[in-house]
Order: structure tokens, then C-alpha cells, then sequence
């Protein structure tokens, strides 16, 4: 009888959970549908674009609001799911997760202004370049907006890997020693990536991989100093029972 108890009372907090995030996500969704014309020319800077039929518009519109309202809803969805999942986890790890939030969020930021201001330009005056030597290049919106999402959400992601690697050296998951060993085999994931979203050029490439290799190094020397700390509190810890 607790454990249906327990079952109902979980299913209900995850209904919750559901129902917040979709009216959070609704909300902003029909305020960046309501000024999506003082969006566009950001968000296209000032692009020569072409549309193929009328429905395109719609598909255009709905996929910037919807990908910006994602994009806001996240900082809060995932606070959500946090306090969804916190009972499950143990003092220590829910004491870390909450802390390492915050920094996660900025450094997604971070990622998603690098792609944009960096990675896409470069990348699409490069590819729109090559084309036009040889083409007439005509753009579709749709086209456009989906390399404008391939050239930022992935650089978003990549830029968490220093806290990633803080968050699970500090739950002791991962170590600085098996970070450091596993760099080689990084290096070729990050190498991969870089090739994914990028033209293929060298410079391009470079563009993407120097900061993705500065970006695992830094993981690894807060992942020491994570580790370091630790070792420094436990040891105090110790001393103080003796």
C-alpha cells in the first residue's frame, strides 16, 4: 500500500513537472511570436533570404520562437527536473548539482554567443564564398536557420564540459588521472565534432578545435583542483577525529 502510495505521489510530481515546463515554454513561446518581426533581422542579420511557399513562413516563424522559448525554458525546466530527481540522489550529489547549476547555464551562454558571433559567420561566409565562385546562390530561410542551429546549440554543449568534468570529479565519478588518460581519445571525439559542424577547411576546423582542446584542458585543472580540495577536507576531517 506505501509503495503504491509512493508510486502515485512520484507519478503526480512528474505530472507537475510536465505541466510547469509546458506553460513555462507556452509563455515565452507567444511573447517571441508576438515581436518575431523585431527578431528577424537579428537573427538573419540582414540576409538575403528566400521563401518557397507560404507555409514556410509559419515553419520559419514557429521554429525561431520555439527554438528561443527552449532556449529560455531550459534554466528552468532543469530546475524543475532537479527537484524531480533530488530524492534519489544522495546529500552529496544533490549538494553539487545545485551548486554547479548556475555555472553550467553561463557556460552555455558562453557557447551559444561563440557560435554565433564566431563559428556561423566565419563558416557561412566561407561556404556562401565557395558557392558564389561557381553558383547563384539562392538561400532558403529554412536552410538558413537550420546551419544557424547546427553552428551554436552544439558549441552551447561543449562549453559545459569544464563544469561536467568539475561536477563529476567532485561526486567522485571521474578523477583528474582518468581525464588525463583519456585525453588522446577526446581529442579524436573533439576532432569528429569539429568536422560535423564546421565547413571543410583547415580553418574552419581550427577555429572550432583549438578552443574545444583549451576547453577539456581547463576541465581537467578544475577537475584537479575539485580533487585537491577534496583530498585537503578529508584529510582535515580525519585529523580532527584522531
Amino acid at each position: 500500500m506505501d509503495e503504491e502510495k509512493a508510486l502515485t505521489d512520484h507519478l503526480g510530481d512528474l505530472r507537475k513537472v510536465i505541466i510547469y515546463s509546458s506553460l513555462f515554454f507556452i509563455i515565452f513561446f507567444a511573447i517571441f511570436i508576438i515581436f518575431i518581426q523585431q527578431m528577424i533581422p537579428i537573427i538573419t542579420k540582414s540576409q538575403k533570404l528566400t521563401m518557397l511557399g507560404p507555409l514556410d513562413v509559419i515553419r520559419f516563424y514557429t521554429g525561431v520562437a520555439g527554438s528561443l522559448s527552449l532556449g529560455v525554458s531550459a534554466p528552468f525546466i532543469g530546475f524543475l527536473l532537479w527537484r524531480f530527481i533530488e530524492p534519489a540522489l544522495t546529500e552529496k550529489e544533490s549538494k553539487h548539482a545545485i551548486k554547479y547549476i548556475p555555472a553550467m547555464l553561463l557556460s552555455f551562454l558562453s557557447g551559444l554567443a561563440f557560435g554565433y558571433f564566431v563559428v556561423f559567420p566565419f563558416s557561412y561566409q566561407f561556404l556562401m564564398g565557395l558557392g558564389t565562385a561557381n553558383f547563384e546562390m539562392m538561400i532558403t530561410t529554412q536552410s538558413y536557420f537550420s546551419f544557424l542551429l547546427m553552428t551554436t546549440i552544439p558549441m552551447g554543449f561543449l562549453f559545459e564540459v569544464p563544469f561536467v568534468l568539475m561536477f563529476l570529479t567532485a561526486i567522485e565519478i571521474v578523477t583528474p588521472n582518468h581525464l588525463s588518460s583519456f585525453r588522446k581519445y577526446a581529442y579524436v571525439v573533439m576532432a569528429v565534432i569539429s568536422a560535423i559542424i564546421t565547413p571543410p577547411d583547415f580553418v574552419s576546423q581550427l577555429i572550432v578545435l583549438i578552443p574545444l582542446f583549451i576547453l577539456y584542458e581547463i576541465g581537467i585543472a578544475l577537475s584537479k583542483f575539485v580533487f585537491q580540495s577534496k583530498e585537503r577536507k578529508n584529510l582535515q576531517e580525519e585529523i580532527q577525529q584522531v
